[in-house]
């Protein structure tokens, strides 16, 4: 229980520093203030510290000085997102948001802060570790692709080979006990696309259609003829989900817009369903617009890939959460998640594990509010087991590896 305690000890300073990330919350690819909190914590300790160019990433490889270290080192990434999103806070925390617009809705000051915390343990471990430990504090996982912009830059090599196992841990502030662990073997998290859709049509006096294009008419038989076509064209058994969440038109009740736009966000668990959705998708709606006489522009957008977590690492993740919290503590996911992550870039190339933790209300007098929403909050309870988590994974995994 050692790790633990030692986590639970630093439980005050990972607080502190997880008050001050969400106060002041920044969002995309450039975090200056919150990559400059993360190197203040980092400074002092034996870290060979690199920053990103495209973003204000900070890579951070720790040098075991274990027994068994060798030019063969083993190496293992741990990784923490950063970013928050344009949400404006509505908690009413002391350590609410500062920035207008801007909350850690997601809980990535959590995430930041438990790394850190991770960092400090690891380095006390120090002469534990036969190998090397890669730390990966990510800008941008709210949609910039941040993983992919690290990788890109090197992360996944910073120690000076491919890391050989790599795991990320996420909190949500709603739909499980307090303190639970989950994941699953295989399909963890839905593959992410982007639709976006413009009608071109002609304008005209309301009274007169006829005189007209109606570009209205025609992207509203689009939002229906897509949900017809998941319900039609794709198998229950491997489902795919398409929600538009933009639908813009016109200025006024008695004018017929030129145009008329909508974007999507399309989910989908299979390779085989990704690729058909990529097709059918554009198909269906050009072919609307070509039965209405009038153009459209299609654009569909591949983004985040499946996250796929390795048998081996998630049945690790299970093992340690069970010697460090009691086996009760992990639940294997029967389903996955309808979300999507940019650490999927980083499972693609290295085999690991992707773990829940619930950081909900212990007493909620009403259900909590879930990420992303103004009014989420997240348990500084569950900072330090975290922590450990984090810590621990990379011991064991560097222990075996090592051997």
């Amino acid at each position: 229980m050692t790790i633990l305690s030692d986590a639970r000890e630093l439980a005050g300073a990972i607080t502190d520093l997880r008050h001050r990330l969400h106060q002041e919350p920044e969002i995309g690819l450039q975090l200056p203030r919150t990559q400059e909190k993360v190197l203040e914590a980092l400074q002092g300790l034996p870290y060979e510290i690199s920053l990103g160019t495209d973003t204000t990433s900070v890579t951070a490889v720790l040098r075991g000085t274990g027994v068994g270290a060798s030019a063969s080192r083993p190496v293992v990434l741990l990784r923490g997102d950063m970013d928050a999103l344009p949400v404006q806070e509505r908690t009413g925390l002391e350590f609410s948001s500062r920035i207008d617009g801007a909350m850690h809705a997601c809980g990535h000051d959590l995430h930041t802060a438990m790394l850190v915390g991770a960092a400090t343990l690891l380095a006390h471990h120090r002469d534990q570790l036969a190998g090397d430990v890669v730390l990966m504090f990510q800008p941008g996982e709210e949609g910039y692709d941040g993983a992919g912009v690290m990788i890109s830059e090197g992360v996944l090599d910073a120690a000076g080979r491919r890391a050989d196992a790599a795991y990320g841990l996420h909190v949500t502030s709603a739909g499980a006990s307090n303190g639970q662990f989950s994941s699953r073997t295989g399909t963890l998290m839905s593959a992410s696309d982007g639709l976006t859709v413009t009608v071109h049509g002609a304008g005209g006096h309301g009274s007169a259609p006829h005189q007209a294009q109606d570009p209205v008419t025609v992207i509203a038989e689009m939002v229906t003829a897509l949900q017809v076509m998941v319900t039609r064209q794709f198998d229950m058994f491997d489902p795919v989900v398409l929600s538009v969440g933009v639908l813009q038109a016109g200025t006024k009740r008695n004018i017929i817009p030129d145009s008329a736009r909508l974007e999507a966000t399309v989910r989908s668990y299979t390779p085989e369903s990704r690729a058909k959705l990529a097709r059918v998708v554009p198909r269906l709606l050009k072919g609307i617009a070509a039965a209405h006489g009038v153009e459209v522009t299609v654009d569909y957008v591949t983004e985040y890939p499946l996250t796929v977590t390795n048998e081996g690492e998630t049945g690790r993740a299970e093992r340690v959460v069970g010697e460090l919290f009691g086996e009760k503590r992990f639940t294997r996911m029967v389903n996955p998640l309808s979300g999507s992550e940019d650490f999927s870039r980083v499972l693609q190339q290295v085999p690991g594990t992707f773990v829940f933790l619930s950081a909900a209300p212990r007493q909620a007098d009403a259900p909590a509010a879930f990420n992303h929403s103004p009014a989420a909050t997240f348990d500084d309870g569950i900072l330090a087991d975290g922590t450990a988590l984090y810590t621990q994974l990379a011991l064991s995994r560097m222990a075996e590896l090592a051997v």
